[in-house]
């Protein structure tokens, strides 16, 4: 079948996949989310995130601090405060877009109504969708796979090969082409070649969101964050925290408010998460484990 769009550049895939790596570590997403409204001391954490241990927030901390998305500021020595810097709040949006799809194309489980005899779709936490999303994505190969039926429409499993899998050999596709077809998101056309299912090609609008956040340009002060840091930010990163800033005034104990139920957006700040919107109605006891594929 002919080129039904022209092929994504090295540069959306690289940014696509390495934005997909940032997000990948469990609780990660989580973490951003909760982090997202205002900045927060290591303590106050807890209360949000009630089912994740010390141990497990210190290397996210880390590992969002090293990608640049949060940034520690230290007042005093046992006064610090973790806020998303202007590339985290950037990412927000595409945060969105992710929950939105796996909202609509992830399957739920099915609960009974404590109040009828009627059966219900389970709410899902938007982080949890992302995460979940996110889930399908990240194994190798995947996202090369699903671009490459994303600008071809049909292909075979010899074309995928060379173009998502160059300096593989032909029978290496057939096991991530299982997983994405077990997954939900390509379907065989029954004539050797391979093409995206709905929710495949629903896809889109998230590598192009992905991208966009990827490829844009960094402000001044994302720009000199790198050198301050020693060097630029990597997911790989290892050692003590990055950031020693110039010790601030501790900035005032805000007054006590009311957090909207909906999510608000200003042009300056982008979106507003509140907890009511990061986790549904309440924050979940434990998010659901992953179980693989589009099934919850």
């Amino acid at each position: 079948m002919a080129t039904t769009a022209p092929p994504a550049t090295p540069n959306d895939l690289l940014g696509v996949t390495k934005t997909l790596d940032l997000l990948a570590p469990r609780w990660s997403v989580w973490v951003l989310m909760t982090v997202s409204s205002q900045p927060l001391r290591y303590t106050e954490f807890k209360p949000r995130l009630p089912w994740l241990a010390d141990g497990q927030l210190h290397p996210r901390l880390r590992h969002l601090t090293n990608a640049g998305v949060i940034e520690r500021t230290e007042y005093a020595p046992r006064h610090v405060t973790y806020g998303l810097t202007s590339r985290g709040a950037a990412l927000l949006p595409v945060l969105m877009v992710i929950a939105s799809w796996g909202d609509r194309y992830l399957e739920k489980e099915m609960v009974a109504n404590q109040h009828t005899s009627e059966v219900e779709f389970e709410r899902i936490a938007p982080a949890q969708n992302i995460d979940d999303a996110i889930a399908l994505l990240v194994p190798r190969h995947a996202t090369p796979i699903l671009f490459s039926l994303q600008a071809r429409g049909t292909a075979t499993a010899k074309t995928l090969a060379s173009e998502a899998m160059p300096g593989y050999g032909l029978t290496a596709v057939y096991k991530p082409l299982e997983r994405l077809v077990d997954d939900g998101l390509v379907t065989p056309t029954g004539t050797g070649g391979y093409r995206l299912t709905a929710s495949g090609r629903a896809l889109a609008p998230v590598f192009q969101a992905i991208s966009a956040w990827a490829t844009a340009p960094a402000t001044e002060a994302d720009a000199r964050r790198p050198r301050e840091l020693g060097g630029a930010p990597s997911q790989n990163r290892s050692g003590p925290w990055a950031t020693t800033p110039t010790r601030l005034p501790a900035p005032p104990v805000p007054a006590p408010a009311t957090a909207p139920s909906a999510l608000t957006t200003t042009p300056a700040e982008g979106p507003a998460w509140k907890s009511g919107d990061l986790f549904s109605h309440q924050i979940p006891a434990r998010p659901i484990s992953p179980a693989g594929g589009p099934r919850r």
